[in-house]
């Protein structure tokens, strides 16, 4: 919809274009004619991407991309993300509470606590810091295992 309704593009190459996008994320080209209830959650994810990013943006947004998916899924979901802020040169912003997710993929963390924004940093610098509530959350049982892998 994206390509239609915000370019004067001939059919025939939106067609091309949406293929590509399709192909980009790691969907199969079937997917392309069917409907979310007919996909899996991780495709459905993926072929959300592939829309974001139809209209090729400098920045993409993600809120809980790796929310409802089995840690399979969200490990070759993490992997899609870097390999396509590599390939396209993408700033991605990220709004996660998936702490692997934070390992795998980010440069810099902001972290919100108390109602503001508090620290922005790599995620190993963050570690670091004296600060109770971040400490609760990077060292608890689920915190520790994302920094062990």
């Amino acid at each position: 919809m994206p390509l239609c309704e915000h370019t004067r593009l001939s059919r025939r190459l939106i067609n091309e274009i949406v293929a590509f996008k399709i192909a980009l994320v790691g969907l199969p080209a079937s997917a392309r004619n069917k409907y979310p209830s007919q996909l899996s959650g991780g495709m459905i994810k993926r072929a959300a991407v592939a829309r974001a990013l139809a209209l090729d943006p400098e920045i993409l947004f993600l809120d809980e991309p790796t929310a409802g998916l089995d840690p399979i899924r969200a490990g070759a979901f993490d992997k899609l993300i870097v390999r396509l802020k590599d390939s396209l040169g993408l700033t991605v912003v990220i709004v996660t509470h998936d702490v692997d997710l934070l390992w795998k993929v980010t440069d810099r963390v902001a972290m919100l606590a108390d109602k503001q924004v508090f620290a922005v940093a790599p995620i190993r610098e963050l570690i670091q810091l004296d600060h109770p509530w971040l400490q609760k959350y990077f060292q608890g049982q689920r915190g520790r295992a994302a920094q062990h892998k």
